[in-house]
């Protein structure tokens, strides 16, 4: 459907353009490119590099031999400011951290949780995303399809009072009619204002969301293909919001199980060096010392940090558990609509059909005088609101195909013609 199509329809659009501004060439031409260009805008995008060299700053920490970086301890021993014997002992030596039985391979799988978890948070925030610049897309559309019927209303509306205003001087009608067709007029006028305004506050959405203002050139409907039904008893394992909160069980589950080996704090070997001597003129005695510090259990302070871990790990089970129910539910309720829609389109085009014949009937009678100006009004509203409804349905059936590619956890894929099977496989 193509938009704002008459002068003071054009004027409107080329008013928002410059309000939103965005130059005539900084415009997306399909949902897809509306979808990605909201989401370069997104948080998750912007740090995603950063976020990725952590986890591998992670991995790679966690396949150390140490669980933290070695130490040098140097200390002296000397008698000068009391005895000054030349009582002198000098000590260098490295400590090193040591990993608990287990805990190298668990801090192991805590990285490799982390990584896959960071995946899922990425898929599903895309599809989020995606989500919302459906739904300011599709607002957009129904926002468009008003402003054009509220124009195509206000040219018929103007058309027929002229015609009565011609039939008003030949002394055919009386005065009164030419008060109730520029009446019409005006309501028409007002209807156009209200959809002009509407209109605009969609495309403001849209364009906070992606960045760039939609122009009368991108008012084509983006018509998704329809997403294959998934196989009964699916669990949803593949759908983004699953995917993450699943994911983030089985960090929690990883984390507790590291806590659970980290019972107390790492043990230390400590190598070291000594010279020393007991007074001036005694020779040096050198010796080596091999030292290992074993640490106490973390009491209290770690049984309160595993019991809050386990916490989490149940929290985000149920989670995982309650998405997969609210996706599903979330697909039933998005096919119920699809069907409902389908049966509103076809009442439309019906009503649409007889309204359009019973307007020309009355428009013939009415140049006959056989009809009065208030049934000619009647008419005209009623097929002019068929056409607005006949429209809006078309626009309906086609979001309601992006309703269930959302659903289904699937991004936006490019438009199919009409001709296009009604079932054709979804890729994403």
């Amino acid at each position: 459907m193509n938009c704002f199509t008459r002068s003071r329809g054009a004027a409107y659009a080329a008013v928002l353009l410059w309000a939103a501004g965005a130059s005539p060439s900084a415009h997306a031409q399909s949902l897809t490119e509306w979808a990605d260009a909201a989401w370069r805008r997104q948080p998750e995008a912007a740090s995603g590099a950063l976020r990725q060299q952590a986890l591998q700053t992670q991995a790679q920490a966690a396949q150390a031999w140490t669980p933290e970086p070695p130490a040098l301890e140097l200390s002296t021993q000397t008698d000068r400011l009391h005895r000054n014997a030349g009582s002198r002992e000098h000590e260098a030596g490295v400590a090193v951290p040591l990993w608990l039985p287990g805990e190298r391979a668990r801090s192991a799988n805590v990285a490799r949780a982390d990584a896959a978890a960071f995946d899922t948070r990425w898929r599903a925030a895309q599809w989020r995303t995606a989500g919302q610049v459906r739904d300011a897309y599709w607002a957009w559309q129904r926002a468009q399809v008003d402003v054009q019927a509220a124009a195509d209303r206000l040219a018929t509306a103007r058309q027929l009072a002229a015609d009565v205003a011609r039939r008003v001087q030949r002394g055919d009608l009386a005065r009164a009619d030419q008060h109730q067709a520029e009446g019409a007029v005006a309501t028409a006028q007002a209807e156009q204002a209200n959809a002009q305004a509407q209109g605009a506050e969609a495309t403001q959405r849209l364009r906070a969301l992606a960045g760039m203002a939609p122009t009368a050139q991108a008012a084509d409907a983006h018509v998704e293909p329809t997403p294959p039904a998934p196989p009964e008893g699916t669990d949803w394992a593949q759908h983004p919001a699953v995917a993450d909160a699943r994911q983030r069980w089985q960090l929690a589950r990883a984390q507790v199980s590291l806590l659970e080996r980290q019972q107390r704090a790492n043990p230390e070997l400590t190598v070291s060096t000594t010279r020393s001597r007991d007074a001036r003129g005694d020779p040096g005695a050198q010796s080596l010392t091999l030292a290992l510090r074993l640490p106490f259990g973390g009491g209290d302070r770690h049984r309160a940090r595993l019991a809050q871990a386990q916490a989490d790990a149940l929290e985000a089970e149920t989670q995982w558990l309650a998405e997969q129910q609210r996706v599903a539910a979330d697909w039933a309720s998005a096919q119920a609509k699809a069907e409902a829609v389908q049966a509103q389109l076809q009442a439309a085009q019906e009503r649409h059909r007889l309204a359009v014949e019973t307007r020309g009937f009355f428009a013939k009678s009415f140049s006959l005088g056989e009809t009065d100006l208030p049934t000619r009004l009647r008419t005209e509203a009623e097929a002019a609101d068929a056409a607005r409804q006949l429209q809006r349905a078309r626009v309906e059936q086609a979001a309601t195909q992006s309703t269930l590619r959302q659903a289904a956890g699937l991004l936006p894929a490019p438009a199919h013609t009409p001709r296009a099977a009604p079932h054709s496989a979804a890729s994403q």
